[in-house]
C-alpha cells in the first residue's frame, strides 16, 4: 500500500518522538554527606527500594536514624543493613514490617519503632509507600481499594498518628509526602486519583500543623528509573516521551528530600516541588509548543 506525503511525515514524526535514537547514562549531582540532619529520626515507608531507599540513605549520610518499612520484616531488615554500609557517621538503620493498608496497626508500630531509635521521638515522616494500577474501565473493587487504601488512607492515618506523638512531644517536625507528576492530569485511574488527593492532603496538613511547629510539604518526581517504571536493567535511562529525554534517578529525588526536610526548608510549607523533568508539561499534540 503506497502512503501519501503527509502520513508519512505523520508516521516519521511518532517514530521520532517515541524511539530514542542515543542511549542515556547520565551523570548527576548530589549531596555529599553533611549535617544538614544530624541528630534526627526519620520514618520512612516503603523504603526497602526505589525512592524511598535513597531517602533513606541520604538522610543516613545527612546525619540521621532512619527506619524503613515493608511488606515483609526478612527483606526491610536487611536492606537496612545494606545501608549501613559505608555509613561512619554513628547513625544507624533499622527495617520492620508494616502494612500501610492497616491503620489500626499504626499506633504499635509506632511503638516498635521508637523502640529501634532507642526511645527516640520520630522527628521526619516520610510517606513514601505506593502502588500503582486499577485503570477506569478494567479495574476491580479490590485492585481500587488496594492503591487507594496504601497511597492514601494509609498517608493520611499514619501522617495523624505521628503528628499527635510529634505535638505530645514537642516536636518541630517535618511530614513529607512523596506525591507524583500524574497528579497533574486528568485521573483515570486509581492510582492518579490517589496522587491527586494526595497533593491536596499535602497543603491540608501543612495548614493544620504549621503551628504546631510541624512542617509538611511534598515531593513529586517524574519517571525515575525505579524497579516500578524501570525494569529492563541496562542503565539506559532514556525516556524519549519525557522532554528531560531521561528518567530522573532517585539519588536525585533523595538530594532534594534531605533539603526539604532540613532547616533550609524550613520556609518551604505545603508546597508540592516538582522534579518531573518537564513531565508536568506534557499536553495532547492539538497546539504546536515550538521555539
Amino acid at each position: 500500500m503506497k502512503l501519501k506525503g503527509n502520513v508519512k511525515n505523520k508516521i516519521k514524526r511518532a517514530v521520532k518522538l517515541f524511539i530514542p535514537d542515543h542511549k542515556t547514562f547520565a551523570s548527576v549531582s548530589v549531596l555529599a554527606p553533611n549535617q544538614l540532619l544530624e541528630g534526627r529520626t526519620a520514618l520512612v515507608t516503603g523504603g526497602t527500594s526505589g525512592i524511598g531507599y535513597s531517602i533513606a540513605k541520604a538522610f543516613l549520610q545527612a546525619g540521621a536514624s532512619v527506619v524503613i518499612t515493608g511488606r515483609s520484616t526478612e527483606k526491610a531488615v536487611s536492606m537496612a543493613e545494606n545501608l549501613m554500609h559505608d555509613i561512619t557517621n554513628g547513625c544507624k538503620a533499622y527495617g520492620m514490617a508494616m502494612d500501610n493498608t492497616k491503620p489500626l496497626d499504626f499506633e504499635a508500630k509506632l511503638d516498635e519503632v521508637s523502640e529501634l531509635l532507642g526511645k527516640k521521638n520520630i522527628d521526619i515522616l516520610v510517606n513514601n509507600a505506593g502502588v500503582q494500577g486499577a485503570q477506569f474501565g478494567i479495574a476491580t473493587e479490590q485492585e481500587y481499594d488496594a492503591v487507594m487504601d496504601t497511597n492514601l488512607k494509609g498517608t493520611f492515618f499514619l501522617s495523624q498518628a505521628v503528628a499527635h506523638r510529634m505535638v505530645k512531644n514537642n516536636v518541630q517536625g517535618n511530614i513529607l509526602n512523596i506525591c507524583s507528576s500524574s497528579s497533574l492530569r486528568p485521573a483515570a485511574n486509581a492510582y492518579t486519583l490517589s496522587k491527586v488527593a494526595l497533593k491536596e492532603l499535602t497543603a491540608g496538613l501543612a495548614k493544620v500543623l504549621i503551628s504546631k511547629g510541624i512542617v509538611v510539604n511534598g515531593l513529586a518526581p517524574g519517571p525515575t528509573a525505579t524497579p516500578m517504571l524501570h525494569r529492563d536493567g541496562t542503565g539506559d535511562i532514556s525516556c524519549p516521551h519525557n522532554p528531560l529525554g531521561r528518567f530522573a534517578l532517585p539519588e536525585e529525588i533523595a538530594s532534594m528530600a534531605v533539603i526539604l526536610c532540613s532547616g533550609l526548608g524550613r520556609t518551604i510549607v505545603g508546597s508540592v516541588v516538582y522534579m518531573t523533568g518537564g513531565a508536568g508539561i506534557l499536553t495532547y499534540e492539538d497546539v504546536k509548543y515550538e521555539f
